[in-house]
This record gives structure tokens, C-alpha cells and sequence, in this order.
């Protein structure tokens, strides 16, 4: 549905995204991820036409967007910055009016997406009189106005209090499940985009510094939480043996290739070191992006 072959865009000299590449399958969720000013939002302003690539190239639905801008976004719905709204007006008259900038849209579908998103009930009231959970599910609306296959939604849970983040989470997963959706979404909530999301992709100072599954993310392969009363000793002991290679906090250990917890309780135990605990860790999508973007450490000054 989404793929990006080396894309590069350079405003005035200055590298906004730097050589990357991506795919979205059909019918998954994608997490576009990485902090303020890491390329997210040229990478989807790409996508939609809205920037122009300095070079590579980014197809829709199979479609080169430079070269056939209007069928690679036929079948896609946005919402991609702040959403702008005629306050003074109700729900239903601008979803009315922002139809015609696309195709003529009956009002079976209007009242149809005005459900979908929770609104019913409400789209006659004013906007003005709508709380932010409000608008960012008319803004959803009006981004399923055209029956779209591909939904991308920048940071659609921003600002939104926990409540609100609950049920923009509900809709997405319920629209990629019973309409069959592919969704890309960009977010900082890390939290969400675990519970949401099937692959994503990390962009660092506008490159790619990771792209697979959460499910990998969340493996951790070999970081294992050890609790014992001697950690420092255990440790040392289990680094001589060659059945670890890292430690951390105080409570993690890494294990060497082919080894296994069952080795590390007794070669404890037989030198008479409790063992209180030992389980696999499942790092968490927020433990996994945290390490990869933090800076290395300052060399050490002798």
C-alpha cells in the first residue's frame, strides 16, 4: 500500500529525511515513530503530495505520487497537521463542505462515518461547542469521507486526555478490523503504538534507525531480569563462565548465544548464590526507543 525507495527532501541546504525506505502491507497498522523534528511529518507530507521528494520515490496503492498524484490518493483518507474546521458552523454542514473538495458524498455516507466515529448525536452542534476529543473524531470523519483503503493519521491522539486517547485507540483498531484498513499513523505515545500497531518504523534526525515488527521489539531476544541478594558477585561469576555478556540496572542480564536460565540457576546455586528470581523481560516499545535513540555516553575522562 506504502512504499518509499530512498527518499531524500533537503529544504534550503538542510537534510529534512535522509535516503529512506519503507513498505506498509495491505490491511496492517504502521507506527511512523521518532521525536520532534525527525522527519515524520515531511515523510507523510510526501505521501500525500503536499512535499515534493528532492529524490527517490514514493508510491500509493502502486502509484508514483510525483507522477500520478491524484490516483495514488484516491483511495486514501488523512489527517495530517491540525485539522482546520468552520467553528461557527455544526459537524454535519463541514463535513458537507469539505465532501465537495473531493466527490460528491450522500448523506447516507455522512450520517454512516458521523457513526462510526461517535458522533451521532452531535453533528448538528456547532463546532465551536466541541471538546478536542470531538474534533479529532470529526477530523476522523472526515478523513473516511471518500471510502477509503488507506488511512494516515498524524499524531491522531495529540492532545487528547486519557479518555480520549481509549477511545481514538478503540475506533482505529475497530476500523482496520471491520473495514479492513491499512492505517499508518505517526504518534510520540509510545504506549499507543504498542497496542496499535503490528510494524513500525524509527526515523532519527531524518533517517531510519529501525524498521520491523513489534513483536521483535518486544522479544528482547536474551534479556533476561535476574533477582538475587549478590547481583555484583553473580555477575561476575556468570561473565567468567561465558554465560552472559551484559549486565544492566542492577537487575538485567544478557545472555550469551545458546545459553539458557536453567544454566544460569545452577551455576548460582552450585556456588551457593541465591537465586529469588529469574524470568525473560518483555521490553516495552518505550524501553526499546528510549535505548535506541539515547546518545552514547560521554567517553570517560581519565
Amino acid at each position: 500500500m506504502i512504499e518509499l525507495r530512498n527518499v531524500t527532501k533537503k529544504f534550503a541546504g538542510r537534510t529534512a529525511v535522509d535516503d529512506l525506505s519503507f513498505t506498509v502491507a495491505r490491511g496492517e497498522i504502521f507506527g511512523l515513530l521518532g521525536h520532534n523534528g525527525a522527519g515524520k511529518s515531511t515523510a507523510i507530507g510526501m505521501m500525500l503530495g503536499q512535499v515534493w521528494p528532492t529524490s527517490g520515490e514514493v508510491r500509493i496503492c502502486g502509484h508514483d505520487v510525483a507522477v500520478n498524484r491524484r490516483a495514488a490518493l484516491l483511495p486514501v483518507g488523512a489527517i495530517f497537521e491540525a485539522p482546520a474546521f468552520y467553528d461557527y458552523l455544526s459537524g454535519w454542514s463541514n463535513l458537507e463542505i469539505l465532501s465537495t473538495y473531493t466527490a460528491p458524498t450522500s448523506k447516507a455516507r455522512l450520517r454512516e462515518v458521523i457513526e462510526w466515529v461517535g458522533l451521532t448525536g452531535r453533528e448538528q452542534s456547532k463546532v465551536k461547542t466541541y471538546s478536542h476529543g470531538m474534533r479529532s473524531r470529526l477530523a476522523l470523519a472526515q478523513a473516511l469521507l471518500p471510502k477509503p483503503e488507506l488511512l494516515i493519521l498524524d499524531e491522531p491522539s495529540d492532545g487528547l486526555d486519557p479518555e480520549g486517547i481509549h477511545e481514538m485507540r478503540q475506533t482505529i483498531l475497530r476500523l482496520q478490523r471491520e473495514l479492513g484498513l491499512t492505517i499508518l499513523l505517526s504518534s510520540h505515545l509510545l504506549n499507543e503504538v504498542e497496542q496499535l500497531c503490528t510494524r513500525i518504523a524509527v526515523l532519527q534526525q531524518g533517517r531510519k534507525v529501525f524498521a520491523g515488527s513489534v513483536a521483535e521489539v518486544k522479544a528482547a531476544r536474551g534479556k533476561v531480569a535476574l533477582k538475587t541478594p549478590d547481583f555484583t558477585n553473580a555477575t561476575r561469576l556468570l561473565r567468567e563462565r561465558g554465560l552472559i555478556t551484559v549486565t544492566a540496572e542492577e537487575r538485567f542480564i544478557t545472555l550469551a548465544e545458546g545459553r539458557t536460565t536453567a544454566e544460569i540457576i545452577h551455576a548460582l546455586v552450585s556456588q551457593g548464590i541465591a537465586v529469588e528470581g529469574i524470568w525473560q523481560h518483555e521490553q516495552t516499545v518505550e524501553d526499546f526507543y528510549l535505548g535506541l535513540i539515547k546518545p552514547p555516553p560521554a567517553a570517560a575522562k581519565n
